[in-house]
């Protein structure tokens, strides 16, 4: 297999489980900073995201958005977001089944960092985005806690049989996500999603869990985003 299909593969099994903890905790609050970083966007617009997977932000963003389309490589995420009733086809970042400036917004969350080809994929979420449109692009950042946890916990089983070591996984530090904005684009502003929290364990901790939500949520427009795990480049397409 091709470094696609493994990756396809990998999502597929992935899928049989990955709402295990989705709804709660960390994740939870993984995916309620990323709904608020891109509900202003999203709010009238034409929304499409990349790596969709199950849905869970798209069935967010979907009722404030004028249309809501989904596109993810694994057939196994995409049979849950069409049990969602979400609008989504199967196909791959890098090479996008739409037309020219579709959308107003394109969005994509815990996928470009397994992107190899990146330019090519931050390329065609551009093509796609309409004169004046915004990309909404997610990275792994090295500069940050979770990049350090995850370097001493090792990769984490996803199955049985599997780890996160089978599917290539990429860090880019914010000076170098300003660089990739796409031609015809200009990055004018990063969001941080988890700058404080050092473990998922950590939100387990009643306590601890209300004062990291807090600060987590106070940190994302600050100079501290630049340290998050997770960096959203705000890529503005000119008009």
């Amino acid at each position: 297999m091709d470094r696609l299909d493994d990756t396809r593969a990998y999502y597929d099994e992935f899928s049989t489980w990955y709402e295990r903890e989705r709804g709660r905790g960390y994740h939870a609050l993984i995916d309620d900073l990323e709904v608020a970083i891109a509900t202003p966007f999203a709010r009238g617009a034409r929304v499409l995201e990349v790596g969709c997977g199950t849905g869970l932000i798209l069935e967010r963003l979907a009722p404030i958005a004028r249309t809501a389309r989904g596109i993810d490589l694994s057939p196994g995420m995409l049979a849950k977001a069409r049990e969602r009733g979400l609008d989504v086809v199967e196909g791959s970042a890098t090479d996008l089944p739409f037309g020219d400036g579709s959308f107003d917004v394109v969005c994509s969350f815990k996928v470009l960092a397994h992107v190899e080809a990146i330019e090519r994929a931050l390329a065609e979420m551009s093509r796609v985005t309409a004169p004046g449109g915004t990309i909404l692009a997610e990275f792994y950042n090295p500069h940050s806690l979770r990049f350090l946890a995850k370097r001493f916990a090792g990769p984490r089983a996803i199955s049985d049989r599997s780890t996160e070591a089978a599917v290539f996984t990429r860090y880019d530090a914010p000076g170098e996500i300003v660089r990739l904005a796409p031609a015809r684009t200009r990055c004018v502003g990063l969001r941080g999603v988890r700058v404080w929290t050092p473990a998922a364990v950590a939100m387990r901790v009643p306590g601890l869990r209300r004062v990291l939500r807090a600060a987590e949520f106070a940190s994302m427009d600050s100079a501290f985003a630049r340290f998050a795990g997770f960096v959203v480049a705000v890529y503005r397409k000119d008009e």
